[in-house]
């Protein structure tokens, strides 16, 4: 072992400074003191919430961005769900037609059973007797007549039950007003008129103050107001209608959960026909309501159709033709003419092409 001298003349070792180092180690390693141990817990106290805010945004800034093109891709996923989930009910198939094969013949006097519409150049049928130098008459087989109270009492509707009405036509807002005089019905300012078009919404003038009332009209469809409707689910509605008429708004209103109530106020009956003398003069007759061949019927009992064609609009109003007994020629609406105009102009022509 190596020996050295220190300046007094003592001996140390290697080993002795070996020793010193170990102890100068475990001297620094020693436990820091009480105060130092408390400013080291204050040190941690106050950083604590510094890491977990800090944790906090990131976890925020963690969170994926979504691009125009995964964001759109979703909303496809999403609505190509609801469709495949959504129960639609698809409506029957229409019953078929079946129209007379009968030997087209010339074609001249027309009667039509709808009141004569004003005279403008862009009127369809006058157009067509234009084209085809025709002779085209107007009378309307049906008139409407409105119930009486009694008979309305036999319903057993109160109008005051309701806080809101759905008006159709003109009709209906004079039998509607008509039935509240005759039955003393004061109609409360706070009543909502649901108008099918604008047209029968400002006619409304007629019976209130338009500025005063609330008001709502569609474009000529009952869903043209489902958002306003379902907005006050909370009324009762009242639907005036006739005695014949369409199941298309009651059907929408039950899809669509509201709470209503059916009012018969008017009536379609046969018109008096009694000036006509004869039909027997007329190539076509054109109907267009099942009311208006039950009006043929009885104005006409004995009235043989012989060469005589007869045109209808509409399935109910074509079976009605056959179930009475008579031929039906000519039938619209169909994919090639869905009006009774074009049906007529696609008839006519062949007929008179010779």
């Amino acid at each position: 072992m190596a020996i050295k001298r220190n300046a007094g003349g003592t001996v140390k070792s290697a080993k002795a400074k070996t020793v010193k180092a170990v102890g100068a180690k475990k001297a620094t390693t020693k436990k820091p003191s009480k105060t130092v141990a408390v400013k080291v817990a204050a040190v941690k106290k106050v950083a604590a919430p510094v890491k977990k805010a800090a944790t906090k945004k990131v976890a925020k800034l963690v969170v994926p961005k979504v691009t125009p093109k995964a964001e759109s891709t979703a909303v496809v996923k999403t609505e190509t769900k609801t469709v495949k989930t959504a129960k639609k009910v698809a409506p029957p198939a229409p019953p078929k037609i079946e129209v007379s094969s009968l030997p087209k013949t010339r074609v001249k006097e027309l009667l039509v059973s709808q009141p004569k519409p004003v005279e403008t150049e862009k009127n369809p049928y006058f157009e067509l007797s234009k084209k085809h130098h025709l002779h085209m008459n107007f009378r309307q087989f049906i008139k409407v007549e409105g119930l009486s109270a009694q008979e309305f009492r036999a319903q057993r509707i109160d109008i005051l039950e309701h806080g809101a009405v759905i008006l159709t036509s003109k009709l209906a807002v004079d039998h509607y007003f008509r039935m509240c005089n005759e039955m003393r019905v004061t109609v409360p300012e706070s009543m909502k008129y649901f108008c099918i078009n604008e047209q029968t919404a400002y006619y409304l003038q007629k019976y209130i103050q338009y500025r005063k009332r609330k008001i709502f009209f569609g474009h000529g469809t009952i869903r043209d107001l489902v958002d306003v409707i379902k907005k006050n689910r909370s009324e009762k509605f009242l639907l005036p209608v006739s005695d014949v008429h369409k199941e298309a708004i009651a059907e929408f209103l039950d899809e669509v959960k509201i709470t209503f109530t059916r009012a018969v106020l008017y009536k379609t009956v046969a018109a008096d026909l009694s000036d006509i003398k004869s039909l027997a003069q007329y190539d076509v007759l054109v109907f267009f309501t099942p009311v208006g061949i039950k009006s043929l019927k009885a104005n006409f009992p004995n009235f043989k159709q012989g060469a005589t064609r007869i045109a209808a609009f509409g399935h109910a109003t074509a079976q009605m033709i056959q179930s009475l007994g008579y031929r039906l020629d000519i039938f619209a609406p169909t994919p090639e003419n869905p009006s009774m105009t074009s049906a007529l102009d696609a008839y006519i022509k062949e007929a008179n092409k010779k």
